[in-house]
């Protein structure tokens, strides 16, 4: 190898040994690191070629104490050079990074970090799109698994309170509920119980069954805002979201226990747990989406829907809510009122008519006027089984 004298700035030339893959064996050549690649020099025959830097491949990958370097180009397929000695090596390194090790193992990575990057895409494109295992069981479910599951929930619920059964009460409910039910389109009938409870609150349970209390109509100013907060747990019914919360609470053994009448152990307050899980805002939002149709189809005014929650937000900030009941508070996992209610402003106007008149409205504010002991859930031998 010959270098330039110190101080002249002339390029260093390194002795290499070049192949032209065509020719036997190989011949002596120099070889200098230029500004866009490798000069090459034959002396016999005198030859001159250029290997651009972003086209060389390398036999090893060059290493920080690499003593030779074994080069090969895309530009002259089956050609070769050999270079001796670690300052040609080091030297090569700083031109052509990706000769590296380093580059080297970052290649090997890189498929596996794609890889990566797209499972983890998938997973948040899953979940922005709202699916999740729990929902797709829970939609595979026959109705008559949905309504038992349904009813132990609710005897979980409601244990120690009455249900209200005045008869006049009953026929404005089964009013309503058919309104707000014939406009779901689902073609499933909802069914709807009081229970003479002080809560202010509706909740929907599995099998397209709602739980509402005295202390909600207690506190409710018109049949319009009963309609809107029925359309809610009828929009969360229309989307699965009892079922899937219990699934994924308790995990589907345990729920076909339920479904089956079992009632051992923690299962025995599945009421309770419903309860307390609440529903994401993203489901709250579907629920309020599904409620506004609703009462679109059926023609209800929204604007009952706004009021109630807007007041019933008011009374809560007042500490109004008893302590023991917040745990079952309707507003607890709502987004906020002010979304809620420019959601409802954002609303189209159209002809709508008093969810109930008058008379049945009063009627069903009394409706727990006459109360009667709620019946025990089903035993496990009273309930017809079905196959898995």
């Amino acid at each position: 190898m010959a270098s330039s004298p110190a101080g002249s700035g002339d390029p260093i030339e390194y002795y290499a040994r070049f192949s032209d893959g065509k020719s036997a064996g190989a011949r002596d050549a120099t070889v200098m690191l230029g500004l866009s690649g490798l000069e090459i020099v034959q002396a016999s025959p005198h030859i001159r070629a250029v290997w651009a830097y972003a086209n060389l491949r390398s036999g090893e990958p060059l290493r920080e104490r690499a003593v030779d370097a074994l080069l090969r180009s895309t530009e002259q397929a089956g050609a070769s050079l050999f270079v001796p000695g670690q300052p040609f090596a080091a030297a090569l390194m700083t031109r052509a990074p990706h000769l590296t090790a380093r580059a080297e193992r970052w290649r090997h990575a890189r498929p596996w970090i794609g890889l990566a990057v797209a499972i983890v895409a998938s997973g948040a494109a899953i979940y922005a799109s709202g699916w999740s295992p729990a929902r797709a069981i829970a939609t595979g479910l026959p109705d008559s698994w949905r309504q038992r599951l349904g009813q132990q929930v609710i005897t979980s619920m409601t244990e120690g309170y009455k249900k209200c059964v005045d008869p006049r009460g009953l026929d404005a409910l089964r009013s309503l509920n058919d309104r707000l039910a014939d406009a779901t389109g689902t073609g499933r009938p909802f069914t709807i119980v009081v229970y003479d409870w002080p809560l202010t609150n509706a909740f929907a349970v599995p099998g397209d069954q709602i739980v509402m209390t005295q202390g909600l109509l207690a506190k409710a100013d018109s049949a319009d805002e009963v309609a809107g907060v029925l359309a809610h747990e009828m929009g969360h019914g229309i989307e699965l979201h009892p079922e899937t919360g219990i699934i994924r609470a308790v995990g589907l053994a345990a729920a076909v226990e339920l479904m089956m009448g079992g009632s051992s152990g923690g299962l025995a307050n599945i009421g309770l747990v419903l309860a307390q899980l609440g529903s994401t805002r993203a489901a709250e939002r579907e629920a309020d989406l599904q409620a506004l149709r609703v009462l679109r189809q059926a023609q209800i005014s929204p604007a009952g829907l706004g009021n109630f929650f807007k007041r019933m937000l008011s009374q809560e900030k007042k500490g109004d809510t008893p302590g023991q009941l917040k745990q079952f508070d309707i507003l607890s996992t709502h987004p906020p009122t002010e979304e809620r209610q420019a959601l409802v402003e954002r609303q189209e106007p159209y002809a709508s008519t008093a969810a109930l008149s008058p008379a049945a409205w009063k009627a069903l504010k009394g409706i727990c006027t006459t109360t009667v002991d709620a019946a025990p859930a089903p035993s496990p031998a009273e309930q017809p089984r079905q196959a898995l």
